[in-house]
């Protein structure tokens, strides 16, 4: 239910309407919007990795992951629905790196809760339909219903997208309810009492210790590392970047429609085919995928800088859009579950809030690159499309490392 819940800050904040709000308020006080979110993302990314194990250790102790989870929670509301209410550019930036930093910080916690909620032989079965829900009540309906509100009140009213807002803050808290209420703690370490940190601080030192001598793993979360950045990257800046090229909005969120729809059959069948051919296979084939993403982006932007004043480069620009919509909907839900659940099935369930502390360390701190990545090579060469192909980078080095490494990679 936390998939249902929190997917629809993924769509609407990160991914699609958010944007498109705020490239507009960045417009009209002459700000580059592509590189203001990109540097945003990677300041919020980069503050949640540096917390992340730390805030991990402590919540493998009896009691503490629950509230932690709450509390990232509440702080990712809080600041979404904030947003609601001011219109300077720099203080809807804030807002936004805040909020990522609650959202991102309770999706740390909730993916460790999977050890809790199943054993590691169906751990890829109910990750996989965890972001296949999240995909149909988490994106898909309140998309759809965001969507209905800015086409009868128009995609230029700005009081439409401050009441998606509104919606999008208002979805997450209410359907976080049964997590926050039903959803328990069952494997945890125990501390002496009053050694509370002195205890955090130790086991993260051993889990560190461990990560670094355990080849398996190590290898896994650095191959994690990067193609999880790409996909990430591509997840934060597609609408920012459609809306650079000057894209028709409603197009573009159609096609973003159509990306959440393929995900929910395509999220589901990950699962199967990690059972019948292996997490690795799987995830190897969704990164060939993704590197067809970052060409067609790369064609997209490429073909309008050459032909900046035709109609028909846009026409087709927005086709190729779509085509690369179509193609995120077949991987971007399957590459996400089968990471966390293979990751699960490697590390010990009594510890898993500080093993997935380090897993999202290595996620984030790569997910400083990505944005990093697009802002840079796009203001050195004036070329948006540049900074997207240049991610290309980034799946090219996970992928190499995952083949390198399979022989580690046992799956029984």
């Amino acid at each position: 239910m936390y998939d249902w819940a929190n997917s629809v800050y993924a769509t609407n904040i990160l991914a699609v309407l958010f944007p498109i709000y705020f490239g507009a308020v960045c417009e009209q006080n002459g700000a580059n919007n592509l590189v203001l979110w990109s540097y945003g993302t990677s300041i919020a990314t980069f503050l949640v990795a540096i917390l992340a194990p730390v805030l991990g250790s402590l919540a493998d102790h009896k009691g503490h992951k629950k509230k932690l989870f709450a509390a990232a929670l509440f702080l990712g509301v809080a600041f979404t629905l904030s947003n609601a209410f001011v219109e300077d550019y720099r203080l809807l930036l804030l807002g936004y790196v805040l909020s990522h930093i609650g959202f991102s910080g309770s999706c740390l916690f909730y993916d460790s809760f999977l050890t809790d909620v199943t054993t590691p032989e169906r751990m890829d079965k109910v990750s996989s339909w965890g972001y296949a829900m999240g995909y149909i009540g988490g994106s898909t309906i309140p998309f759809v219903l965001s969507i209905i509100i800015l086409f009868v009140m128009g995609m230029t009213n700005m009081l439409a997208f401050r009441l998606v807002i509104i919606l999008t803050s208002v979805w997450w808290l209410v359907f976080s309810l049964p997590t926050l209420l039903y959803v328990k703690q069952v494997h945890y370490v125990e501390a002496k009492k009053g050694h509370l940190f002195r205890s955090t601080f130790s086991n993260l030192w051993k889990t560190a210790k461990e990560l670094a001598a355990q080849k398996k793993i190590l290898l896994f979360i650095l191959a994690y590392f990067f193609y999880i950045d790409g996909v990430n990257t591509i997840i934060s800046i597609s609408t920012s970047y459609g809306s650079k090229l000057g894209l028709d909005n409603i197009g573009m969120i159609l096609a973003l429609l159509l990306t959440q729809i393929v995900a929910v059959p395509f999220s589901i069948l990950f699962g199967k085919l990690a059972e019948r051919f292996g997490s690795i296979q799987v995830l190897l084939g969704a990164i060939c995928v993704y590197f067809v993403v970052c060409l067609t982006g790369f064609f997209m932007g490429f073909n309008i800088e050459q032909n900046p004043n035709s109609s028909d480069a846009l026409t087709l620009s927005l086709v190729l859009f779509w085509c690369m919509a179509f193609l995120v909907g077949t991987v971007q839900g399957g590459i996400q579950a089968i990471s966390r659940s293979y990751f699960g099935k490697l590390i010990p369930p009594e510890r898993s809030n500080e093993y997935f502390g380090f897993f999202d360390i290595f996620g984030k701190f790569a997910a400083v690159i990505g944005p990093m990545l697009v802002a840079v090579f796009t203001q050195i060469t004036g070329r948006d499309s540049i900074g997207v192909i240049s991610l290309a980078i980034l799946f090219a080095v996970g992928g190499a490392i995952l083949l390198l490494g399979r022989r580690h990679f046992s799956e029984g």
